[in-house]
């Protein structure tokens, strides 16, 4: 008995269990007979093709729809791990597993008694596999094209292309070369932290210092991961472009930390110090400027000295030694100013410890205008051309004790309250007064000065018992008189 052609029934056509007729009877003229359902007969080419396609064609092509969905449960979870992870050993593992698939296709087609060659099938398998195929190859052709377009923007320095590139990748892209696009997303995540580092930057250049040593740190950590090198070095100069900033003290700031800012890479260090070194000279004199204006003397005097000290071949060095000078004299009228305020005695502020202004008018023959401090009961009764209304405009400091009796002029007799003749005393007002010479602080005149005046009046008042003597009564010619050798030279 030999066994009928592979396609043909292997029953007789009276019957076959399953076919639906009785197996004595035969289908009848009114009703057509059940079509046979034939086995496939697979071409090994087709299936492999069919499974090439990652879809598990070749196994339907082959019939075999257990081993379809038994392909599908390992393939779903492959191509979902290569998007996931995006790690070249993941698309290595699916790539193993596609060979396997493909593999497995063709020795079982070809282990079937009617494998051979079927147009239809391959046909079918390529109109399934090449689809599949050609967009893959595709997808990982243009996935590498963005990675060139997004490497060549990072060796730019540019990370607005980068990302600009990067926004080409879609879902297909992550699927076909995970991987490649993978590599732009952490091109793109540096960029991105160095867009929040020049944040910290921008935050530095109005004074923060903080947030600039927080912003060069992650410029750091960047720049530690290869590739980012002209990235950094963008972000970078960017920042120091806009250098200095309009407040000349606040880039001094700036630029003594970037100049003495703890060791970094080199990187970064070297652009920061040259910068500093080109905006510091300018910032110091602008700097000093804005103190002066602000009465902040010795910071500014600070200022000028450091640009002297720090760039004494600048071309604003002359400036700077005007600036000093301006700041010194400031400094000493300050001081003569608090001191002369302080004064109401021999003991005290500017008498105790006499001090120079470098620009008060010398202390020349004639008339000296002076500031006269202490005890004003005579000073009061001088000439206005005498006085000094500011210690920038006096010659003289001129320190006044309070008064006391000298030498006796007259006694008169006077009749007290009881009838009683008293004897009274007059004697001329002394006083002692110190000068000193404002444009160098040095004593030019320590003496006594004896005020005479109107003696034995007519009336005498005094509260409790007489007095025995009293001090003549100077009028102000009398009170010029004495004081004019003071004051004149």
């Amino acid at each position: 008995m030999t066994h009928p052609p592979y396609g043909e029934p292997e029953y007789p056509e009276s019957g076959y269990p399953g076919s639906g007729y009785p197996e004595s009877e035969s289908p009848g003229p009114d009703r057509p007979p059940a079509p046979a359902r034939e086995p496939r007969e697979p071409d090994p080419l087709a299936v492999a093709v069919g499974n090439a396609s990652l879809l598990g064609a070749g196994y339907l092509i082959m019939g075999r729809r257990g081993l379809f969905w038994a392909a599908a449960v390992v393939t779903v979870p492959l191509v979902w791990l290569v998007a996931a992870k995006a790690e070249t050993w993941c698309e290595l593992v699916l790539l193993l597993w596609w060979a396997v698939v493909v593999a497995h296709g063709w020795r079982l087609a070809r282990r079937h008694p009617a494998a051979g060659p079927r147009r239809g099938q391959r046909v079918l398998a390529l109109a399934l596999a090449l689809p599949v195929l050609v967009t893959a190859g595709g997808l990982r052709f243009d996935a590498h094209g963005i990675a060139d377009a997004v490497e060549e923007a990072r060796e730019d320095g540019d990370c607005v292309a980068v990302v600009t590139a990067q926004e080409r990748v879609g879902p297909g892209h992550r699927l076909a070369a995970a991987p490649v696009a993978a590599r732009g997303d952490t091109v793109v995540e540096a960029c991105e932290r160095l867009d929040t580092a020049a944040g910290y930057l921008s935050g530095g250049l109005g004074g923060d210092l903080g947030m600039l040593k927080t912003g060069f740190g992650r410029l750091g950590t960047v720049l530690g991961e290869p590739g980012n090198e002209r990235t950094v070095e963008a972000t970078l100069k960017h920042f120091l472009g806009r250098l200095p900033t309009a407040d000349g003290c606040r880039t001094v700031r700036i630029a003594d930390w970037l100049r003495d800012r703890e060791n970094g890479p080199e990187d970064l260090s070297g652009p920061s110090s040259a910068t500093a070194a080109r905006i510091a000279p300018e910032a110091l004199m602008e700097c000093g400027d804005t103190l002066m204006t602000d009465k902040e003397w010795a910071n500014a005097r600070d200022r000028y000295r450091r640009l002297l000290d720090e760039h004494p071949g600048d071309e604003r060095a002359e400036e700077a030694r005007e600036g000093i000078r301006k700041a010194g004299l400031a400094i000493e009228l300050d001081n003569v100013r608090d001191l002369v305020a302080a004064a109401d005695g021999m003991n005290t502020g500017y008498c105790r410890k006499p001090a120079k202004y470098s620009q008060a008018p010398a202390h020349r023959e004639g008339a000296n205008r002076a500031l006269f401090v202490g005890d004003s009961e005579y000073t009061d009764k001088l000439p206005d051309g005498w006085h000094a209304t500011d210690a920038a405009k006096a010659a003289l400091v001129v320190c006044v004790d309070s008064a006391g009796m000298g030498k006796t002029v007259e006694t008169c007799q006077y009749r007290d309250d009881d009838e009683r003749v008293r004897s009274v005393t007059f004697r001329e007002v002394e006083v002692r007064v110190k000068a000193y010479a404002l444009r160098t602080g040095k004593l030019v005149t320590d003496r006594k000065l004896r005020i005479s005046g109107s003696s034995c009046p007519y009336f005498i008042s005094y509260y409790g018992s007489p007095p025995s003597q009293r001090s003549v009564t100077p009028s102000d010619s009398d009170v010029r008189d004495a004081f004019e050798p003071v004051v004149e030279r």
